[in-house]
């Protein structure tokens, strides 16, 4: 009998796939504690980042029908 791949639901909560094939996430230190932190980089937190290309293997196995 064949196996079932599944996703994680933890990486597919967390990971958005662009349409040419990038991996979106959010960046950490944005939750709180935030009037200690100057605007630039609030700025630079809020703005979502893109997973470096050297985790494509790893990402690939979490969400194998992303």
């Amino acid at each position: 009998m064949k196996m079932k791949v599944k996703t994680n639901k933890a990486a597919k909560k967390r990971l958005r796939f662009t349409a040419s094939g990038k991996v979106k996430h959010k960046g950490a230190f944005g939750r709180h504690i935030m009037k200690a932190k100057n605007a630039k980089r609030k700025r630079r937190i809020k703005k979502q980042k893109y997973v470096n290309p050297s985790y494509d293997r790893m990402i690939n196995a979490l969400l194998p029908n992303g």
